[in-house]
C-alpha cells in the first residue's frame, strides 16, 4: 500500500521516481514515511530508483519535530534499514538534492549510489541536541575520506553544492538536477545496471560500520526512552559500556535537579529544543516544521 506522502511514478525509460511529499513540514520524517521510503526500495530492488523530493527548497529535514522522542527513536532505526535497502539492492539509486538535507535526510542522500545536486543544495550531519549520536560516521570517510568525515560529522555543519561538489559528496551540480537525474538513470537502464557491482562494493567494512552506528543510536535513544531496548537485534557495540549512564527521561548533557531544560517529553508536554525554528535550505523553519537532525 502506497504512503500519501510518497509519490511512486515509473517510468517509460525503465526507472522508478519516488518523491517525498510532505512539503508542509519540509518533508520531515516520521515512522510511516519512513518506513513507505524503505519498502517502496524494496519492493523491486533490481530497478533502478530516483529518490527526490516534490519540493525545491528541502530534500528532507530530518525527523519530525512534531512526534514523540520515542517515535523519532524508531524513525532513527528506520532511517539504518532505508540506507541498508539502498546500499545492498542490486539497482542503484539516485538522489536528487535541490535544497537542504539535514540529519536522517543527508543520510539517506549520503547511502545512495549517486547524488546530484542543484545550486541550493546543502548538507547537514547531525542529530538532536544531548544525545550524542553518531550522524553519517558509518558512510562519510568512504565518500570524503577519514579527516573531511570527522569534520562534518563532529561539527555537524553546513556543506553548501560548491564545496559538496569538491569533496566528492556530490558527483554533479547542475541547475536542473532533475532532468540531469533522469537522462543519467535512463542511459543507466540501456547500459544494464549490473547487479553483481554494488553486493561486490557493499562486502566488508561499510555494513559492518552501518549496523555499528546503528547500535550506538540504538543504545542511545534506549538510555532516553527504552524504546531501542525493544527494536529487534540491539547488541552491545564494544566500548559502548564506557558511555555515561542517564537518569530516566533525561537527554545527555541536560542540567541537574529541577531544571526544564533536556526532559523528555511526549506529545501533550514538549521539551525545549534549541534547534526549533533554525534556518533550514533557504527560508526559516518555523514553529512545528521539520528537526534539523534525525
Amino acid at each position: 500500500m502506497r504512503h500519501p506522502q510518497l509519490l511512486v511514478e515509473d517510468h517509460p525509460a525503465g526507472y522508478r521516481w519516488l518523491r517525498l511529499d510532505r512539503p508542509e513540514r519540509r518533508n520531515a520524517l516520521d515512522p510511516g514515511l519512513m518506513a513507505a521510503v524503505r519498502d517502496a526500495l524494496a519492493a523491486e530492488p533490481g530497478t533502478l530508483a530516483v529518490l527526490g523530493s516534490t519540493d525545491p527548497q528541502v530534500f528532507s529535514a530530518g525527523a519530525d519535530l512534531s512526534i514523540s522522542d520515542a517515535e523519532r527513536a524508531v524513525v532513527s532505526d528506520l532511517v539504518y534499514d532505508c540506507c541498508q535497502t539502498i546500499v545492498t539492492r542490486p539497482g542503484p539509486v539516485i538522489a536528487v538534492i535541490t535544497g537542504a538535507a539535514v540529519g536522517g535526510g543527508a543520510q539517506l542522500a549520503a547511502a545512495a549510489d549517486f547524488r546530484i545536486a542543484g545550486p541550493g543544495a546543502r548538507l547537514r550531519w547531525i542529530g538532536p541536541p544531548g544525545l550524542d549520536l553518531a550522524v553519517g560516521a558509518w558512510v562519510l570517510p568512504d565518500l570524503v575520506g577519514r579527516g573531511a568525515a570527522l569534520d562534518l560529522v563532529l561539527t555537524g555543519r553546513w556543506v553548501e553544492a560548491a564545496e559538496a561538489l569538491a569533496l566528492g559528496l556530490v558527483h554533479q551540480v547542475t541547475d536542473n538536477p532533475e532532468s540531469a537525474a533522469g537522462q543519467f538513470a535512463a542511459d543507466l537502464a540501456v547500459r544494464g545496471t549490473g547487479a553483481g557491482v554494488k553486493p561486490v562494493m557493499a562486502a566488508g567494512g561499510l555494513l559492518d560500520r552501518l549496523r555499528a552506528e546503528r547500535e550506538v543510536n540504538r543504545a542511545a535513544w534506549a538510555r532516553v526512552t527504552g524504546v531501542g531496548q525493544r527494536l529487534p537485534g540491539l547488541q552491545l557495540v564494544p566500548g559502548l559500556e564506557r558511555l555515561p549512564r542517564l537518569e530516566p527521561g533525561r537527554l545527555a548533557g541536560a542540567p541537574a535537579g529541577g531544571a526544564r531544560r533536556g526532559l523528555v517529553r511526549g506529545r501533550s508536554e514538549r521539551r525545549h529544543d534549541p534547534g526549533a525554528g533554525c534556518r533550514v535550505g533557504r527560508r526559516r523553519a518555523g514553529k512545528g516544521r521539520g528537526h534539523r537532525g534525525r
